[in-house]
């Protein structure tokens, strides 16, 4: 069974706070008693990442228990526990524990349908459109300079030449190229003056987005083959709850009395 920071932090923190006795335990270590709890606990976890149930696993879910109790008691002799950083850690691991514990449940409570999730998938095609391009592209700061380029491509020369003036470390020595891409990858104006764009060809005036001024190059364009529903089906459902879930605890801090 292989031990994660996580896991050991989380489980260290068990070890160190104090737990009802249970009627049953994995193992004793100089008279501490390990309840069977934790071990049925790790065990669940292993099984849900696809883990059998096996005595193999069981022993290694003990020996790992036995392990951390070994450490936190050595811990206890030296006095740790009162360390104050340590406490604060200990605090913020109960709190995270708490609160993973509260949008598990809030998730469990609030499903999202199979409905919302195709509504998603439809919303999520709309925006892909149906191409994708590969393009080119040079940016600079100033509007002047991604005129200076326009006026030189212009007279004849090369785009992979002048894009080594290019701010974009990505693309500045692979001539501007930028790979295929669907529209919706790129901010609005670069988008739109991309698609309008016939092959060959490149932007007449600069563009200007957040980041400076482009001069842009469309190479090719071809039909967009978009993922099937079933591919995407499990990010989009993650991705409803994530929103509910940002929703909730926007809602729960504005409810919060903060000074």
């Amino acid at each position: 069974m292989k031990i994660t920071p996580t896991r050991l932090a989380v489980s260290l923190f068990a070890a160190f706070i104090a737990l009802p006795a249970a009627a049953q335990t994995v193992a004793t270590v100089n008279g501490a008693a390990i309840p069977q709890a934790r071990a049925d606990l790790l065990i669940n976890e292993q099984r849900a990442q696809g883990a059998p149930d096996s005595d193999q696993l069981r022993n290694a879910v003990k020996e790992h228990l036995i392990g951390l109790e070994v450490v936190a008691q050595a811990a206890r002799k030296k006095g740790l526990e009162k360390n104050a950083a340590l406490q604060t850690r200990l605090d913020l691991a109960r709190q995270s524990l708490l609160a993973n514990a509260y949008i598990q449940d809030f998730v469990k409570a609030n499903p999202v349908s199979e409905a919302e999730v195709k509504a998603e998938y439809d919303k999520f095609k709309a925006q892909l459109g149906d191409k994708e391009y590969k393009a080119r592209h040079i940016l600079v700061e100033k509007e002047e300079d991604a005129k200076a380029i326009i006026a030189k491509l212009d007279k004849g020369e090369k785009f992979d030449d002048l894009a080594k003036q290019s701010k974009d470390p990505g693309s500045k020595d692979k001539g501007g190229d930028l790979g295929w891409a669907n529209p919706a990858g790129f901010v609005k104006p670069f988008a739109d003056a991309l698609t309008k764009l016939e092959k060959g060809k490149y932007t007449a005036t600069p563009v200007k987005t957040d980041f400076g001024y482009h001069v842009i190059k469309l190479d090719d364009s071809r039909a967009l083959k978009a993922p099937t529903f079933d591919e995407v089906k499990a990010q989009l459902k993650q991705r409803i709850e994530k929103q509910r879930v940002d929703h909730h605890v926007a809602e729960l801090r504005a409810k919060a009395t903060i000074k």
